[in-house]
């Protein structure tokens, strides 16, 4: 009876992992096509942040999910932007690209609608290496890209980007 109940067992592991992955398909699938949207970016938490219009073209596989774009802000700065993550389990990591530091680490994971992620800046931004992305599916044709940081005089997190895309 004992081995048995450890195929069982081994047998809806094997399930659960497939449902996993399946979940996790779908729900990076539903980022695919091309966006456009407003919002703010703040290079260091002592400046004043700047209004951006961006648009991003997204691109999706079972186990990645790419976003390509530029952003426009001051009328005549354009900055391309991109990231590119891939999935292994419940494990994302990646890169973003759009810094004015250069290309930076991402790693993190998803919790309902939205991936998490810490980031590690290629060199120091607001006194460290460190702030958090947030790449957020707002209903059937929304994404929501956030970049929190710490503010290095008050030591209180500031949203230091944010920008909310619609489905073009």
């Amino acid at each position: 009876m004992r081995p048995f109940a450890q195929f069982a067992l081994a047998g809806c592991l094997l399930v659960a992992a497939g449902t996993a992955h399946a979940d996790e398909t779908k729900f990076l699938q539903s980022f695919k096509g091309d966006f456009a949207g407003k919002g703010t970016v703040q290079v260091t938490t002592d400046v004043p942040n700047v209004s951006v219009s961006c648009s991003f073209k997204s691109n999706a596989t079972s186990t990645s999910l790419s976003l390509d774009g530029s952003c426009r802000g001051l009328v005549l700065v354009t900055r391309a932007i991109s990231a590119k993550l891939n999935v292994a389990g419940a494990k994302y990591s990646g890169v973003y690209v759009g810094s004015r530091t250069g290309p930076a680490q991402l790693n993190g994971s998803r919790s309902g609608n939205a991936i998490n992620l810490g980031i590690r800046w290629a060199q120091e931004v607001n006194g460290d290496r460190k702030a958090r992305m947030t790449v957020e599916k707002r209903g059937e044709n929304g994404i929501r890209l956030t970049v929190t940081d710490t503010d290095p005089k008050t030591g209180k997190n500031v949203v230091t980007s944010r920008i909310d895309l619609t489905r073009t």
